[in-house]
């Protein structure tokens, strides 16, 4: 007879599986779930070794599954100056935090901050290369936008760029100029990518990096990540070393892209031989990911109609239609998942007339092809990605933080802009992700705002596509393992699957739910290990081991 090593009690077990049922127990034994059900009726599994941890009613579920955020890039902002951080809501204090940091930085070495909206600052602009140069000509610095699309930097910047006035604009970006033809310092989409490339980290930096973003994810829940990419193969790499050297827990889902040149990138990759679905449990190699447009909240997304701020613009297309079919059309031909960041609803439709086409000629069943972001997804859209059998990737806690600004720049197609109730109601699975750190991380923000369709300051924002806690849960759970070819090992709280568990300190179910954001989560189990476990939770009496 063997008995469960550790036994979760007397609290509102969120299953998720098919029928979303709720128990009261389950039981872990080494790696995996033994059991779950009835306290009274699992008695027979608890021995006199195995650890009982009473819930008290607390919330417990499987781990979280972000399907979309970016692991390494989240991490090197840790080591960066935070423009989000309190008080920094003027560009005076930010440009102040700056000048110190050039302070204590050795000259030629980067100076950096991140999370920078110009919506969010008093002076409501940019800052400027005069600006920027005022602080210093010696160190090179850079000022990336919450999306992680636009940037600003100094001369000396742009110098080790090799950017000067005869330099030309990338495909799918700009080196702005004012009226004058002078350089402002801003640079977007693939010019931003490019100057990132520039920017670049040492492994050491990079691995540091990981670590944090390993320890804070886990303080959030988060079990599985599908890892979005970064400027460069070095991240992936570092990616890689970490996950092997254990400095790394969480479980990855790699997609394979970069944000500089993703045509180019991908051709590498498949050049290399490398396919989706290679790795294991810890590490696994997902679908190819070419970048087709923009930011939602920059705004430089690609929309069939004019933005409703500025109805001249369109946005910004990386490539043709016929560019997209010629990299994901013979990815699609070798056998992998395939995917795109597409935010408007053009580029949407242009991935949807590739992937059509590439199904016609090469016909495969369960492809699981994605789409990240899936930002604007119309009535006419949602049926299509229905009939292709396509797995979109939605964010959201964006409403929370950047609708404000998709009010202002979309208009009513806020209606249908990550449309989780739409997407449910068609039969279509959904997985959730956050694009950390583009913003919060936090799954629980996600699931709040996915339930109430509200803005940080409250505004309604196609409060149409909420959708109840149950749902929400499944997009950050089951949907993501799903998308990752996944389900049959996590996702779920079943017998026979991973023991990935997070318990959050009241129920999740019984909370009102404008306050769902404000739970906590009180412990992070992977592969049948405590990884993290919140400081409090012990004085309350949570991790109770007999």
């Amino acid at each position: 007879m063997f008995f469960a090593d550790y036994v979760f009690y007397d609290g509102e077990v969120i299953t998720v599986d098919r029928f979303d049922s709720v128990v009261d127990c389950v039981c872990v034994k080494g790696r995996k779930i033994l059991a779950t059900g009835e306290y009274n009726s699992l008695q027979h599994l608890i021995g006199p070794n195995t650890k009982r941890i009473r819930l008290n009613g607390r919330s417990l579920l499987p781990g979280f599954n972000d399907a979309h955020l970016h692991l390494v890039l989240y991490g090197v902002n840790q080591l960066a100056i935070n423009c989000k951080e309190s008080g920094m809501d003027s560009l005076e204090a930010i440009l102040h935090a700056l000048s110190e940091k050039a302070k204590s930085t050795p000259p030629g070495r980067w100076i950096r901050a991140w999370g920078f909206n110009e919506r969010k600052v008093t002076e409501q602009r940019y800052p400027t290369l005069e600006e920027l140069d005022a602080i210093s000509t010696e160190h090179p610095i850079i000022i990336t936008r919450t999306c992680g699309h636009i940037s600003v930097v100094n001369s000396k910047a742009l110098k080790l760029a090799n950017i000067d006035q005869h330099t030309p604009n990338p495909q799918g970006g700009i080196i702005e100029k004012d009226q004058n033809g002078h350089f402002t310092g801003r640079l977007i989409e693939a010019a931003n990518m490019e100057m990132n490339q520039v920017a670049s980290y040492t492994e050491e930096e990079l691995l540091k990096a990981i670590e944090i973003a390993n320890r804070d994810f886990l303080a959030a829940g988060i079990t599985s990540v599908g890892e979005a990419g970064a400027f460069n193969a070095d991240s992936f790499r570092a990616l890689q070393i970490a996950s092997q050297q254990g400095l790394l827990q969480l479980r990855i889902y790699a997609l394979l892209g970069s944000l500089v040149d993703s045509k180019d990138f991908l051709k590498k990759i498949i050049a290399s031989g490398t396919l989706t679905g290679t790795g294991n449990e810890w590490f696994k190699l997902g679908p190819v990911k070419l970048f087709l447009d923009g930011s939602s909240t920059g705004p430089t997304i690609a929309t069939r109609e004019g933005y409703t701020s500025d109805p001249a613009n369109h946005g910004i297309l990386y490539y043709s239609e016929e560019e997209i079919y010629n990299i994901l059309g013979h990815a699609h031909k070798l056998g992998y998942q395939i995917t795109v960041h597409a935010q408007g609803d053009k580029a949407i439709e242009m991935y949807l007339n590739v992937v059509e086409r590439a199904l016609k000629e090469h016909p495969r069943k369960d492809h699981r092809h994605r789409i990240e972001h899936a930002g604007i997804s119309t009535p006419d859209l949602q049926k299509r990605i229905k009939e292709l059998g396509l797995i979109p990737v939605p964010n959201p806690p964006f409403h929370y933080e950047f609708g404000e600004s998709y009010i202002h720049n979309y208009g009513e197609r806020v209606r249908y802009m990550y449309p989780a109730r739409d997407f449910i109601d068609q039969g279509i699975l959904a997985a959730a992700g956050s694009d950390s750190p583009v913003t919060d991380y936090n799954p629980l923000i996600g699931i709040h705002t996915a339930v109430n369709r509200k803005t940080s300051e409250g505004t309604p924002i196609g409060e149409n596509q909420s959708i109840n806690v149950l749902e929400a849960i499944r997009m950050y759970t089951y949907n993501g393992a799903y998308a990752s070819f996944e389900e049959h090992i996590k996702g779920s709280i079943e017998p026979g699957k991973l023991a990935d568990l997070v318990v959050l300190n009241d129920s999740i179910l019984n909370i009102h739910p404008h306050h769902i954001k404000d739970l906590q989560v009180d412990l992070t189990m992977i592969d049948g290990n405590i990884l993290y476990q919140r400081k409090d939770s012990k004085e309350v009496g949570f991790y109770e081991v007999h």
